[in-house]
């Protein structure tokens, strides 16, 4: 487990530096936080089931490099779980009973796309809907008591939408969803096994899982002050 925790900080790290560089250029930073809750798609639950929603938080840092464009880094950790007894597929994931309970801790890093000039001072729009997408690592506890045939770090791609609102030249809200997608097929370890013994404890090893997170954030805006220019020059 340690390692988990190195290479999540390690990216954590990374994904800083990057930010620092991009907020010397746009010149405005911010800082926020949110809460919400993770879903998860895979052998367990095929499609997004709000009834299986376990609570999450996020906390971010992001740099503004244009007005329509922005680099977040972002940390979000929460509870995923599933089981076969809630809504089982068919009989056979009656049998199968299979069931998971993990916390996941991800680090990323993602660009935003706003599609309208809300930070024009001249114009009184307060809102806007963006899109976002980037890169990821997740780490995951509570699968497994005994050695796992995985890694419990993996990579993730995130990507989503949401719409941002002003409440004043410091603050502002956004209600936000993404898809986590993963390249991992262990999420609720459930995968590939023997079918030729029918004891169903094995699902589709073709189809990797993803996790979702759904949150409302608060963000807090700080403005650069400009250096006064020397009159005599």
């Amino acid at each position: 487990m340690p390692s988990l925790w190195l290479k999540i900080g390690l990216l954590g790290v990374l994904f800083l530096f990057l930010n620092q560089a991009y907020a010397q250029i746009s010149q405005r930073s911010e800082i926020g936080g949110g809460l919400g809750v993770f879903n998860y798609t895979g052998d367990i639950t095929r499609n997004y089931d709000i009834t299986t929603s376990k609570p999450a938080v996020t906390v971010f840092y992001r740099s503004n490099i244009s007005k329509v464009i922005s680099f977040r880094t972002s940390i979000t950790g929460g509870q995923i779980t599933a089981s076969d007894r809630h809504h089982p597929l068919d009989s056979a994931a009656i049998l199968r009973n299979a069931s998971f309970n993990i916390i996941l801790l991800e680090v990323a890093g993602t660009f935003e796309y706003h599609f309208l000039d809300w930070r024009d001072d001249r114009h009184r729009l307060r809102f806007t809907p963006y899109l976002f997408a980037g890169l990821g690592l997740f780490g995951i506890s509570g699968n497994n008591s005994k050695p796992a045939p995985y890694s419990n770090v993996q990579m993730c791609i995130p990507f989503g939408g949401g719409m941002k609102y002003v409440l004043n030249p410091k603050y502002y809200i956004a209600f936000e969803i993404g898809i986590r997608k993963t390249f991992f097929d262990y999420l609720d370890n459930v995968s590939g096994g023997n079918t030729s013994i029918k004891n169903y404890q094995y699902g589709n090893p073709n189809n990797y899982d993803n996790y979702f997170f759904t949150g409302i954030s608060l963000t807090y805006t700080f403005y650069d002050i400009p250096c006064p220019s020397s009159p005599y020059r």
